[in-house]
């Protein structure tokens, strides 16, 4: 049995202003009409041999996670939130650890949840073949085919075939991203390949590997699974024991060092989606050579990517080789070839508290979602869509008001002591410091105007009481302003 382990606990910001803190590339679908996220998981889904995923993920992203995986019918194995980000090898040790302790004989096929992969009969080919080379021990790495003189990616060098597993090498050595130069002579070459971040191993064998090489961050993995919790859908690692482990990636953590290293030549379509240039070269294109998703009008524009995430028409006339992406908040414009260059500029505005790196337009929770509308001095209107079904928490707040108008759907609202139902063109005040809760009873959706007011109108002003999704932990009891 192979299991899939889905890593989810990515942050980017190489696809802002779309990708987000809150919000990262593997929970966008920015391709088609399914996240990133959704269709790893469909890549193995009901595949003979293959296990229910295991996802490890960001504590910020689980409701959407798990909303994602019901939207296509997938229940997880298990959702394991990490306290803190630790890279890649302290979550594959946490999930070899959990599979051990289910099936000692356990393969697990550790997946990123941000990459693109046009031919999945091709990857579940590889994975087979590597799953015949981990059941003999090895820790396999998948190496992609190179389509060009890459120098944004390290390279895997193959080495002799392994007559146990027809189809897998050894891995002669890893090496770093190379310059230009060096990039076309291994495309030539024929014996290089890219290395993918995906990997199938035995659970046990990579255990036994990070107790020799790194027994810290096993220590770590299973101090943090006999501490951890149970919370709704999810599986808590206990934050004192996983903080305890180096934060370092399974390649340099296990593969460079191990004589178990091998190697699955793979050509399937593979893209990580590294930044905008890369989702130019994989979507649709005009006869000029132009992406254009969402209210976009082009003329006499050539090989650029335009894309309006929102309501307002993004118009390009004349230009070449861009990239300008609208939001409602933020808008983008670079050249293809400096796109890559973004992360840097979004790291240095994070560092300057710009509110644009972290959430983006539509803020989504367990409930439902909002949208802020404007905000101006002591005041800020949003739109909020609750799901059927969707109950807020109990709480209050310090510094505001709130106005209630219902535009769709019924509200039961409770305020104080008191309890009612409001309809479309009602309202309702609830004043500051008053305990309240808002829910939709209905199969329907139910929208909504919020005025608020006060002389703080930050969305940390929220002291939670009762939460049915498990937040009321989660939350300051005054806000930081």
């Amino acid at each position: 049995m192979i299991y899939p382990v889905v890593l989810s606990g990515g942050s980017g910001t190489r696809l802002w202003p779309l990708s987000r803190q809150t919000y990262p590339k593997q929970l966008i679908a920015l391709l088609g009409e399914k996240t990133l996220l959704q269709e790893t998981v469909l890549r193995i889904a009901g595949a003979q041999g293959f296990g229910a995923p295991l996802v490890i993920a960001n504590n910020e992203h689980r409701f959407l996670i798990a909303e994602q995986l019901r939207a296509i019918e997938c229940p997880p194995q298990a959702i394991v939130l990490e306290p803190a980000p630790r890279n890649t090898a302290p979550a594959a040790a946490v999930a070899a650890e959990m599979l051990v302790r289910r099936d000692p004989d356990a393969i697990m096929a550790l997946m990123p949840a941000d990459h693109v992969i046009a031919d999945t009969a091709a990857l579940r080919t590889a994975l087979q073949r590597a799953a015949a080379a981990a059941a003999a021990g090895r820790l396999v790495t998948f190496g992609i085919a190179p389509s060009r003189p890459e120098t944004g990616y390290g390279y895997i060098r193959s080495g002799a075939p392994l007559a146990a597993a027809p189809g897998v090498h050894e891995v002669a050595a890893f090496v770093e991203k190379p310059d230009r130069a060096t990039a076309e002579r291994y495309l030539t070459d024929g014996a290089f390949l890219w290395n993918s971040g995906i990997f199938v191993m035995p659970a046990a064998g990579l255990l036994e590997e990070m107790e020799r090489l790194q027994p810290k961050i096993v220590e770590a993995a299973r101090r943090a699974l006999d501490a951890a919790r149970t919370d709704v859908d999810y599986l808590r690692l206990d934050e004192a024991s996983f903080a305890l482990s180096p934060s370092i990636s399974i390649d340099y953590a296990v593969m460079e060092r191990t004589e178990r290293a091998a190697v699955v030549p793979v050509d399937c379509g593979w893209n990580d989606v590294g930044a905008w240039h890369a989702l130019w070269e994989l979507d649709a294109k005009d006869a000029a050579g132009n992406v254009a998703r969402g209210a976009v009008r082009l003329s006499a524009a050539r090989n650029s990517y335009f894309r309006s995430e929102d309501e307002h028409l993004l118009v390009g006339v004349g230009v070449e080789d861009l990239v300008v992406v609208s939001t409602k908040n933020a808008t983008l414009v670079t050249t293809r070839a400096q796109a890559p260059e973004v992360g840097k500029i979004v790291k240095a505005m994070a560092a300057e508290g710009r509110p644009e790196t972290e959430l983006p337009p539509t803020v989504y929770r367990p409930w439902g979602h909002y949208e802020d509308l404007v905000e101006g001095e002591g005041f800020r209107v949003k739109r909020i869509v609750v799901n059927p079904g969707g109950r807020l928490s109990m709480q209050y707040h310090h510094h505001r008001s709130e106005h209630w108008v219902v535009v769709e759907g019924e509200a039961t609202v409770t305020c104080a002591e008191t309890r009612s139902t409001v309809h479309p063109n009602q309202s309702v005040y609830i004043p500051k410091g008053a305990k309240h809760r808002l829910e939709n009873a209905t199969d329907k959706p139910l929208i909504l105007i919020e005025v608020q007011c006060g002389d703080y109108v930050g969305e940390d002003d929220i002291v939670r009481l009762d939460d049915v999704y498990g937040r009321s932990d989660l939350q300051p009891a005054e806000p930081k302003r």
